[in-house]
């Protein structure tokens, strides 16, 4: 097992990942940990930005999934990335809400996924406020100094399994440090972002990003958003520009898939697959010519 974080792993030998978990509604309970410790996915999102922001409940699934542990892949948890409350429109708001990203890596989570990122000051401020000031790869090249405090590794690094120094090294953002295994993702869902989405993109230290249609599309008059092959030109332009700039960054792109479209979608280079159902994974990795087990 080279790396404790399977979906960054497989990102790093150009492998799509395939996530489960929708915005609301995920129980964290130890019986649930226990029972999405087999999970088929790579990863789980657990959305906190609209669904409850729950650390003691989060707390008992991380714990559930070390139990019901390790993965076939060998890895000791599948994944687990938690969309945060706070809204990145801007640098200040950012720094106010930093609290909330320290609660959530306190759990053992392996990532975290900032919605509604507008700004490339609020990227760069998530990135900070997710480091630890001892580790300094990028700082002085568009990153300050990080600003995670000490005091959560007792009940972080169990769940990696790794002792306290280890983690201290370990929990870094991947690729910016490519021995790092947090793996850091933003939304690009609001109009306010749209002049800006390569200089966000630009910012060090995220591994993934999207185009968030339903909000745009939301954004744009739709109550429902349209299906792809129906998207406004507007939305048709952000997800190649989020698509090529993630591209050009080294930061995987994230796009909705199903069996029938995921093979197109991993040739069109995306490598981090929303949908959330197991046939897309299936065909995504026999098209991957993928070797890890599941």
């Amino acid at each position: 097992m080279p790396r404790l974080n399977r979906a960054i792993e497989l990102l790093a030998q150009d492998q799509p990942i395939y996530y489960v978990g929708g915005h609301t509604g995920h129980t964290l309970t130890y019986e649930q940990g226990l029972e999405d410790a087999g999970t088929w996915a790579d990863y789980l999102n657990v959305g906190m930005e609209h669904g409850c922001f729950d650390m003691t409940g989060l707390d008992a699934y991380m714990r559930g999934l070390v139990d019901g542990g390790p993965t076939r892949s060998g890895h000791p948890t599948p994944a687990v990335i938690v969309e945060s409350p706070v809204e990145a429109v801007s640098e200040e708001i950012v720094r106010f809400n930093a609290w909330q990203f320290r609660q959530i890596l306190a759990r053992g989570v392996h990532g975290i996924l900032l919605c509604q990122a507008e700004t490339p000051g609020a990227v760069r401020a998530f990135v900070e406020s997710c480091r630890y000031p001892i580790n300094t790869a990028g700082v002085g090249q568009n990153l300050g100094p990080g600003r995670r405090g000490v005091g959560s590794e007792p009940s972080a690094a169990p769940v990696w399994g790794i002792e306290r120094d280890e983690y201290l090294d370990k929990a870094e953002p991947w690729p910016l440090n490519p021995q790092g295994e947090l793996l850091l993702g933003l939304k690009i869902e609001s109009p306010a972002a749209l002049p800006r989405i390569e200089e966000i993109l630009a910012v060090p230290g995220i591994g993934f990003a999207e185009m968030g249609p339903g909000d745009l599309s939301l954004s744009l008059g739709y109550k429902r958003q349209p299906p792809p092959d129906e998207w406004p030109e507007e939305m048709k332009s952000t997800h190649r520009r989020v698509r090529d700039a993630c591209k050009a960054n080294n930061v995987a792109f994230l796009s909705s898939a199903g069996p029938d479209t995921v093979a197109g979608r991993i040739d069109e280079g995306a490598r981090v697959i929303a949908g959330g159902r197991e046939e897309t994974a299936r065909v995504g990795r026999a098209h991957s010519k993928r070797q890890m087990p599941v």
